[in-house]
This record gives C-alpha cells, structure tokens and sequence, in this order.
C-alpha cells in the first residue's frame, strides 16, 4: 500500500475509542500477553509493549484525554508517521543542549549525509513536502535571493515551469505549486522533449509509479537521458522508500531524491531527507528557514536536523535482516492464534518494492459467510480499547480483507493485537438481513444544500435520481463536480459523494434524517474531519422554452 493512497484508510481509524477498563481488558487477554517481552538486540528496552503499559493511565495521550494507538498501518502521517529510534532521540537531546549557527550547521550535515550515503551532498528540511518546496524555489530562482523574496509572483522569471508525468500528479505535488510555477503534464517521452524549453525549471516525478521503473519505456533512466543533455534537474520523490546506499535514483539518473524522514528511516516526523546536486540543494537551503522568504514558514530547528543526521547514521549500521526477521516472527504469533478460525484466509507478503517495505500479513474472508465486513472489523478495531489501526478493504464482488503491517509495530503489540482480532473473529454472528426499509420518501430532484464547515458556509447542490433504497447523481460543489451515490432506508439518508481534481481526491460522506423536504446530519470530510449540512429540496421550476431548429445554414452570425 503506498502512502499517498491515504483517503480509504482514514476512515479506518475513528477519532475516539470505547472506555475499558484495565482490570476488564487484561482479563480479555492471557497472561503471557501482559508480561513483558525479551527485547531483540538493538531494540529500546524501554519500547516494549505489554497490554499493562500500552494501557497505563500515566500514558502522556491519555493524560490528555486522548487514546494511544498500536500502528499495524505503517508510516502514516495521520497517526504519526514512525517510531523514533532511540539513538535519534539521543542525539536530538543532545542538540537541545546548545546554539549554533545554522548554515554552519547545515554545511556540516550536508558533507556529513555525503559522507554516509555516497550523494555529493544531503540537506535535513522540514518534512519531505516542505523540502520538493525548497527544492523547487532553488531550481526557480538558481540561489538569487533578489528572486527568491518574490516568489510566489514569477513575473519576469526565466524559470517558471515544471514538468510533471500525468501519473506523476499527486497531493503533494501542492508543494511545487507554492512556489508559484506553471505545471505542464505530460504522457510520453515524446510529449516531454517536446515540453522542455528554456522555461522549464525542473522535472519532478513519484518514485512509486510504476511507470518510471527501470526497462518501462518512460522510466527515470529515459526521463534523465531527455533531461540531462538539456541540464534540467530531476527530482525523485521517494517519501515513504527505504534509504538505499548509494541512493538508488540517483544512480539511475536523478539529480534530486527526496525522502521523508518520518518514515522507513525513522528520524524526526517532522524532517525530511533530500540527497543530490550539491549546488540546488545549497540553493534550497537558501530558500528555507532560518532564511526569509518562502520557505520561512517552513522551520527545522537544530534538534530535527542532527536526530535526522543520527538516523542516517543508525541506518547504516543498523541490521535489516534481523528487523525482517523479527517482524516475521510476530506475524507468525498472530497466525498461530487466528489458524482455529474457520474460514479466515491468511498469506504472509514479503514486500520487495522499497516503498513501505515491510511484512504484512493479508487477512481474507467471504464476508457472506463470516457475517462481517472489513470495514466493520477497522472499526472495532479502531474504535475500542486497545486501539488498532489497520488498512482494510471490501472489494465488490470479492472477498473482504485487512492488512496487519509489521514495520511500525513494537514488540509485545503482536500478542495484543493477535488477542484482539481473535476476539472479533471467532464471536458468532447471525446473517444479516436481506431487505432494507422502505424509504420515507422519494428524493428524486434538486436539492440546495448548505454546508457549515469550521468557520465558514458553502453553499453546493444534490441532483438525485433514486431506485427504491438506492441514490445516484450528480453534486455540484464551488468549484468542482462529482459523482453521488447512496441509500435512504426508512428517514436515514446516506450519501457519498466524490470529487477528482487534478492531483486531489475529496470524498464527503454524508449522514442525515429526512423530515418532509428538508435533510440534515453530519459530514465526514475524511482527513478533512467534520461539517454539518442542512439540504432543502428546490422545488422551482425550470422555464419551458420551445427549441427552434433551423432548415438550413444561418443568414446572420
């Protein structure tokens, strides 16, 4: 699963879990599941997990009134991205201690990145997005500050442009366009030899499409072949990849990789990792804070910037194989406890891609037959105590399924989650009923919805054609729209509607009660969080104009 294909799963993991308490929780769950675990070698002791400790009420989240929860996603950033390593918040301590000045620092870093990954230069910036920013101002303005406090007005600029594949077009590609730049989308080689012009700042692209791998006629070795001749830059966003040395990418033509540091490599959440170019990146650090200008909303203080040193540097020695090992094992533990339920499909997948590479263990079922859909376990398991949080899917027409992802669990969480999913699964259920209740009315027509967001009102519309229980149309927002799909069982209203822009995908889910012409409820904005509506049906009528169809070619223009 990649990390930008984040929509689905936000609905997975509820904003506030069921109260149990811990009395009645440990006693859901064996004993050897609260006893502490035997660390491997270069785990943090102090990062063991036992349902005892997960639950403690000293937890610092729950001091706030806010649930912890057990990560078998992978490195969201919804949910915090990754863990930490412990040598990374050491170092990060350390840096607590004393000043220094930062482009100093930042020269120091950028030869000691070099130093461990073999680029000719690493930069730490504020999150992966914050760095494709910099990184674009550098290419924009070449290091002139007098440009660099213009932006984002690039009137006059000999660079304004950036090339991005269509498959490329994500969004977080928002950061490029805060410069200011015009986006040019391409589809073939062809079309960018075509596109690149004296204009044409840089070239940026996802390592994750599959359409830029080596051997594909539009890999990163072809966009570079067309690219460098032209001495175009190319930026490779590889957030959520783990850190090959050399950099992969940049072996295979980039001049720019950019990572997350919040992530595989598991330094600071909010740092990120760029290798490459020594010079851009030199100009991308101009661009970015403690400088002024652009980039200057985007500040990493000196405690990210070596805790993103130190993670480098643990990454190089750490030992991989013994973490794929150990992630194994506990996919293994929960197995053994889920094998004695019936019809519960599971496959262990060894993922090779270096994006989220981890093992994760692939829950299946026929959901006719278990009585239970995936989304209905995310739910539970998302919503009650311990909280899990999981990537879960019901395919139409196939069997439902769920995702336990290793990587960013700790050890002793297996046997918690192991207890938990067993718990769900081997609970009899009754089928559920066939028939749906019959709608309370038609909602066939126009509807003129009003929508309350945190701190404004919209106005959209609902054009609805219904089927019985079932909602289909049409939905107007703004600026954009979308297609609409739902049901009405009895006064309940329920509607999904979903809008693609360009790089963007917003889903509104709405949930509502009929009273005569009027509708209201509640919308899930997904990672948007929350609003209210209230729909009115418009019962105007459109005028009746009779359409006059000339016999022939018109006399007058």
């Amino acid at each position: 699963m990649k990390r930008r294909n984040l929509i689905k799963g936000l609905a997975l993991l509820p904003v506030a879990g069921s109260v149990f308490s811990n009395n009645s929780l440990n006693a859901a769950v064996p004993e050897s599941s609260a006893e502490a675990f035997v660390p491997a070698a270069n785990a943090d002791p102090k990062a063991i997990s036992t349902v005892s400790s997960f639950m403690n009420e000293s937890n610092i989240f729950r001091s706030i009134g806010v649930e912890p929860v057990i990560n078998c996603m992978g490195t969201f950033t919804i949910i915090g991205g990754s863990l930490e390593r412990s040598a990374v918040r050491v170092a990060m301590e350390a840096a607590a201690h004393n000043f220094v000045q930062y482009d100093e620092l930042a020269d120091g870093i950028g030869q000691r990145l070099a130093d461990l990954t073999g680029a000719e230069w690493g930069m730490v910036s504020a999150g992966c997005a914050a760095g494709l920013k910099h990184i674009t101002a550098a290419c924009v303005t070449g290091g002139n500050p007098e440009k660099l406090i213009r932006i984002p007005d690039l009137t006059g600029f000999d660079k304004n442009e950036v090339i991005i594949p269509s498959f490329s077009r994500n969004a977080y590609d928002h950061a490029i366009r805060n410069i200011g730049v015009k986006i040019i989308s391409v589809n073939t080689p062809e079309e960018l030899e075509k596109a690149i012009n004296p204009r044409t700042a840089m070239i940026y692209i996802r390592s994750t499409d599959s359409a830029t791998f080596t051997g594909e006629p539009f890999s990163l070795e072809v966009i570079s072949s067309i690219a460098k001749p032209r001495q175009v830059p190319v930026l490779v966003d590889a957030a959520a990849e783990n850190l090959t040395l050399p950099p992969v990418h940049l072996k295979r033509g980039a001049t720019i990789v950019a990572y997350s540091g919040g992530k595989a490599i598991c330094g600071p959440q909010c740092a990120g990792l760029m290798l490459g170019d020594k010079a851009i990146l030199k100009s991308a650090w101009q661009s970015s804070s403690p400088h002024h200008g652009p980039g200057r909303d985007n500040k990493v203080g000196r405690e990210e910037m070596v805790g993103m040193m130190a993670a480098v540097e643990d990454w190089v020695k750490r030992d991989h194989d013994a973490d794929w090992k150990r992630w194994l094992s506990w996919l293994a533990t929960i197995q053994k406890r889920l094998a004695p339920v019936d019809g519960l499909k599971m496959e262990v997948i060894e993922r090779t891609l270096l994006d989220n590479k981890t093992p994760v263990l692939k829950l299946s079922w026929n959901p006719d037959k278990l009585h239970i859909s995936a989304f209905e376990v995310a739910e539970e398991l998302g919503r009650n105590k311990p909280r899990i949080a999981v990537w879960a899917e019901d395919p139409q027409n196939e069997d439902s399924f769920f995702n336990i992802t290793t990587g960013q669990m700790q050890a002793g969480e297996e046997k918690i989650v192991a207890e938990r999913v067993y718990a769900i699964f081997s609970k009899k259920r009754s089928p559920k009923p066939e028939t749906m209740t019959a709608p309370a009315a038609d909602l066939s027509g126009k509807w003129d919805v009003s929508m309350q967001f945190f701190s404004s009102i919209s106005q959209h519309t609902f054009n609805i054609a219904q089927d019985g229980n079932w909602l289909n149309g049409t939905y107007q927002a703004e600026f954009q729209s979308g297609n609409l799909t739902g049901t009405i069982e009895g006064d309940q209203v329920k509607i999904q509607c979903s809008m693609r822009i360009v790089g963007d995908h917003l889903i509104y889910l709405f949930s509502g009660k009929l009273n005569a012409d009027t509708m209201s409820g509640d919308i899930h904005l997904g990672e948007y969080r929350t609003a209210k509506f209230t729909a009115k049906r418009n019962t105007g009528k459109a005028p009746r104009r009779k359409v006059n169809i000339p016999a022939g070619p018109p006399l007058a223009t």
